[in-house]
């Protein structure tokens, strides 16, 4: 009887999944347009009051972003004013969109990656995910291990992209 022999798993072939490195935390957006007078209007002594007032302890270890969703012009201290009040609860904040955050949460795992592990080694990026990976990532990914790695590819074993191969 002819033993079946898994060629993959002799290959050396290491496959990176980027879905191991999404943040699972709550992500919480905060939307300036809801505290201007009129949509229109950013008026200070009504956002210091909002901003007092607010009980800011439900973003508690929550993934914050903050942002505008309207072309009203918002002057720069609007959102610090909003961060440094949700700044005691909050794990992590950024002036952005919930993608922005998506992108930065994962920027801020890759750079938490020891790249020695690839040294010299084939590497496939896992392309499938049931979580949102922007594709910046796999971008910035591919930057990180190009010149770390042997070969970098993408996709699964069996039907891999070939991305780079060291001369």
């Amino acid at each position: 009887m002819d033993q079946i022999i898994n060629k993959v798993a002799q290959s050396g072939l290491i496959t990176l999944n980027l879905e191991d490195y999404y943040d699972s935390g709550t992500r919480e957006f905060i939307d300036l347009k809801e505290h201007l007078y009129e949509g229109l209007i950013l008026r200070e002594r009504d956002f210091r009051d909002f901003v007092k007032s607010n009980d800011w302890s439900f973003y508690q270890d929550a993934n914050v972003a903050i942002d505008i969703t309207t072309d009203a012009i918002v002057p720069a201290w609007a959102f610090m004013l909003v961060a440094s009040a949700v700044s005691p609860f909050a794990k992590t904040i950024i002036k952005g969109s919930l993608a922005d955050l998506n992108k930065h949460l994962y920027t801020l795992a890759l750079h938490k990656i020891d790249l020695n592990q690839f040294q010299d080694r084939l590497v496939i990026v896992k392309g499938c995910s049931n979580v949102p990976v922007p594709e910046s990532t796999y971008v910035e990914l591919c930057n990180m291990l190009q010149p770390v790695v042997k070969s970098l590819s993408y996709g699964e074993a069996c039907s891999k992209v070939p991305l780079y191969k060291r001369r």
